[in-house]
């Protein structure tokens, strides 16, 4: 990997839009998880769009370089929702909506003013990288999310959506998540540079094709 010109300025480019991607999913956790009732994220300060509090060094850092990234999952007490079940569903899927709608929002700035932003003097071209990476990188906390794989948010949206005799089954399923995460990471990796096809980069390109009207997949 090049340290070179080009390397910096996306890296530049990269690190508001992953901050501010990562906060915006904890913090919604923290607020959903509020809204059904559990005040843990709030006494624990998290309730906050302030990076800081959320930001894992490490997580930031494989996002910024590598393929996947996360930030410190915020606190939540299952036992204080009022309906567990539907709340952790709420609860868990509110990430992955704000990241969805972030990556919506981007990408329908790209196809509606794309051109313009493009066209403004010395700052056009920064200014249209940095939507574009702002669409690509919160799709791609939202289709990974979707996973269900222990621990991502997936995984709790599945395990409560199945009757309670499989949940269960499916709970015990969660120590060994970690390395079944690994491994579908380094298949997803293999695939792409055998066939190249990105089980999850194809479903991250064509939602910002769909949105932006950009030909990209």
């Amino acid at each position: 990997m090049g340290f070179d010109a080009e390397f910096v300025r996306g890296l530049i480019l990269r690190l508001p839009v992953v901050l501010f991607a990562l906060t915006i999913h904890e913090f919604m956790h923290g607020f959903a998880a509020y809204r059904c009732g559990d005040d843990t994220a709030y006494r624990a300060g998290r309730l906050t769009l302030n990076p800081l509090a959320h930001l894992d060094v490490l997580g930031t850092i494989c996002l910024i370089f590598g393929p996947i990234g996360w930030a410190k999952a915020v606190p939540v007490n299952p036992y204080n929702y009022g309906h567990p079940r539907r709340d952790d569903i709420i609860v868990s899927g509110a990430g992955i909506a704000a990241n969805f709608t972030l990556g919506v929002v981007c990408a329908l700035v790209l196809r509606f003013f794309g051109t313009q932003l493009a066209g403004i003097a010395e700052v056009g071209e920064t200014l249209f990288s940095l939507v574009w990476v702002g669409s690509l990188v919160n799709f791609a906390l939202a289709i990974f999310n979707l996973l269900p794989i222990p621990p991502l948010d997936g995984s709790h949206i599945l395990e409560n959506l199945l009757p309670a005799g499989a949940a269960i089954r499916f709970a015990e399923f969660r120590r060994h998540g970690v390395f079944v995460l690994l491994l579908f990471v380094l298949a997803n990796r293999f695939i792409g540079e055998a066939l190249g096809f990105s089980l999850l980069g194809y479903p991250i390109f064509r939602l910002m094709e769909i949105f932006s009207g950009m030909d990209l997949v």
